[in-house]
């Protein structure tokens, strides 16, 4: 597997000498500086493929072009934005970026409620509470029917859980949720994500799942001829929220992308986390069904509760078993390059990583600093050594 680290940018705290100090080979970046629908040009790729380069690692995957509202919603902006998705697509391609992640979340991207949650050991990690979440949905932004979204008791446990909470607690949780996580596509405010949420009223989940497809139809020749594979990202967490459709979210969802277009080039991310925060989830047993068509792997594990919150444990621990998971992934190395496949090395990343040590006093993006992603990688580097050994004494 091509060990790779995901970077911000120049602005990023951790730097590319973090990040080949830590083991990694690959570079998982983005034009982060334009996110507002713009075609990233020749030169803006260029550019950003030099900083990588002279740093002694390869841009291993861009992640992630964003995908603007317009095309989730198919409005009338749509054309527009996916031209211009297509341009960028086309330029990454031809700049020598072979995988592109992506994700089709509506109105917020990756959720969490806490982000400094603490460890029994000391460290600090990322929660999804669904409790909180219920608690800023339906008493803080007030969203229009969202009671109907949560069954009675799980509103009752929310409505006293903010009674406990002071006006700090509250500001707190909101910017948590609304305002934006590293990697994510938008910052709101409580005024205007009520809107962007009413956007998409109308639109069913087999509404997005159709604007999806066509987004797909659209984008993966463009994949095909200029030699990049296109790597959906799961819905994360996995299920609603806001109401919004979320259409990447099951072993079901993965079957309907890769079937509307069937190309090798139209491809997943494989995100243990996220698939793995779903109850109902066998995040082992997806990799095995999906193995030919993951593209890109975020290895990282989370602890379930029955209520549908999740606390990200450390890379080895929680529920996703991350050994028999590394081995699926390297046996599907092994029988690409038996096959001749170009892109038998799959390309994954210590995804998140707790806040540890004196990484506690630094200024870093949440789930993105260095420590615990460090130390995430070589466990994980461990664990591939150890099955790929394994297999050797068992061939």
């Amino acid at each position: 597997m091509l060990e790779s680290w995901r970077w911000f940018g120049p602005q990023d705290p951790v730097t590319l000498s973090h990040a080949r100090q830590a083991g990694a080979h690959g570079i998982v970046t983005a034009l982060h500086h334009i996110y507002d629908g713009r075609v990233w040009t020749p030169d803006d790729v260029a550019e950003r493929m030099s900083l990588v380069r002279n740093a002694g690692m390869v841009w291993s995957v861009c992640e992630s072009i964003p995908v603007n509202s317009a095309i989730k919603l198919r409005n009338a902006n749509w054309r527009r934005y996916v031209d211009a998705w297509k341009q960028s697509l086309a330029n990454l391609g031809k700049g020598g970026v072979p995988v592109v992640c992506y994700n089709f979340m509506p109105v917020v991207d990756w959720t969490r409620t806490n982000l400094l949650y603490p460890t029994p050991v000391g460290g600090l990690a990322l929660r999804f509470d669904m409790i909180d979440f219920i608690a800023y949905d339906v008493f803080v932004l007030k969203r229009i029917a969202a009671e109907e979204s949560y069954n009675a008791p799980l509103v009752e446990a929310a409505r006293q859980r903010l009674a406990g909470m002071s006006e700090e607690d509250v500001e707190t949780l909101e910017r948590n949720i609304i305002a934006g996580l590293p990697g994510g596509e938008d910052s709101h405010t409580r005024e205007t994500i009520r809107g962007h949420i009413a956007a998409f009223d109308e639109l069913s989940d087999d509404d997005m799942r159709s604007n999806l497809v066509e987004f797909l139809k659209e984008v993966v020749p463009v994949a095909v001829e200029n030699n990049v594979r296109l790597a959906i990202h799961p819905d994360d967490p996995p299920f609603s929220l806001f109401g919004l459709p979320r259409v990447v979210s099951t072993s079901e969802d993965i079957e309907t992308i890769l079937a509307a277009v069937d190309h090798t080039a139209n491809g997943i991310t494989l995100c243990a986390g996220s698939y793995g925060s779903r109850h109902g989830n066998d995040v082992v047993g997806m990799a095995s069904r999906f193995a030919d068509r993951i593209h890109f792997a975020h290895l990282r594990n989370v602890s379930k509760e029955a209520d549908g919150s999740f606390i990200e444990s450390e890379h080895l621990g929680g529920d996703v078993n991350m050994v028999s998971l590394i081995s699926v992934l390297r046996r599907e190395e092994r029988r690409r390059a038996a096959s001749g496949r170009a892109d038998s090395v799959i390309p994954m990343r210590p995804d998140h990583g707790h806040l540890l040590i004196d990484d506690q006093t630094k200024k870093v993006n949440p789930g993105y600093s260095c420590i615990g992603r460090l130390k995430g990688l070589a466990e994980l580097r461990g664990v591939i050594a150890a099955v790929d050994e394994l297999d050797v004494q068992t061939a």
